[in-house]
């Protein structure tokens, strides 16, 4: 359990919630609004709520209680695996599946299902054993898992090189009067939502290429290939550039196909095996749920 306390300056007048967050980037809103019902931010010693508004002088106290324990274990589940040998699993992950356990989640995600399935590189730890990179929850297509230690930082550090090949395709918003681009744009946590990421001067180097497959009336199909990969790369460069991804509850618009998410697959995947040197490339179709939003909309 960790605590702390700061006082309130005259710069700082406002909702409680939200001077918590300006001195606690880290928590998310609703964290904090949650601790403040469990009466574990106090404003000089007692207990309020997220609207009450705090004044120059206020001592804040913030209690923050012990981490949930989260373990990895074993799930029984059908996988769609694409490539297995002794070092390298290759598999096409559904949408709507989370990759990892974590609080909220710690249950049915792919890891769950691949300790079943075989044993995992330990050398990343006990929740994201074997996995090397990840895709978004409701983000449908192919990741590469490593069996072994051996596997795990060859595969790393050919990610670190830039030297996969990953392609993923998009239904976006828009018609693109350009064929094909490339989006250079550095990726960090918005100051303003810390659920999103953002376009951020100070953030990592982020860098998209995209060309275009088919237009249709209000939305584009188009394949991007990732030069780097940062959270939600695709989905922040698309609405940076003004094409968001359709169904992309975070970042579209409201006004989109009807969907279980985003509409984004990682249709190809290319690597060198960590032990023979052999250079690997798989390709998947998008889920059926992808391939009708093209028929339908191809249709209007």
């Amino acid at each position: 359990m960790e605590q702390f306390s700061f006082v309130v300056t005259d710069q700082e007048s406002g909702r409680l919630d939200k001077v918590v967050t300006s001195h606690y980037p880290d928590l998310t809103r609703s964290k904090i609004q949650n601790l403040i019902k469990k009466e574990q931010i106090l404003v000089n010693q007692e207990p309020t709520t997220n609207r009450y508004k705090v004044a120059e002088n206020d001592v804040v106290d913030v209690t923050l209680p012990d981490p949930v324990e989260v373990n990895a274990v074993p799930e029984k589940m059908d996988l769609d695996i694409v490539f297995e040998d002794d070092d390298v699993i290759v598999v096409n992950k559904p949408q709507g599946m989370v990759v990892h356990p974590a609080p909220g989640h710690e249950h049915g995600t792919l890891v769950n299902g691949l300790l079943e399935h075989a044993p995992l590189a330990t050398v990343n730890g006990e929740l994201r054993p074997g996995i090397v990179h990840r895709i978004d929850k409701d983000t449908s297509g192919l990741l590469m898992v490593a069996k072994n230690d051996q596997a795990m930082l060859s595969l790393s550090a050919q990610l670190k090189a830039k030297t996969n090949k990953r392609k993923y395709l998009a239904i976006v918003h828009g018609t693109f009067k350009e064929e094909s681009g490339k989006i250079n744009a550095p990726i960090g946590r918005s100051k303003k939502d810390r659920k999103k990421m953002a376009i951020v001067e100070d953030g990592r180097p982020a860098v998209t290429h995209f060309k275009v497959l088919e237009r249709f009336n209000d939305y584009t199909l188009i394949e991007c290939e990732l030069e780097t990969g940062r959270t939600h790369q695709i989905r922040v460069h698309l609405r940076y550039i003004g094409h968001p991804v359709a169904g992309d509850p975070l970042y579209g618009p409201r006004n989109t196909l009807k969907g279980k998410g985003q509409f984004l697959h990682a249709q190809v995947l290319g690597f060198k095996h960590p032990r023979t040197g052999e250079e690997l490339l798989f390709e998947v179709d998008p889920p059926q749920i992808f391939q009708d939003a093209i028929t339908d909309i191809r249709g209007v």
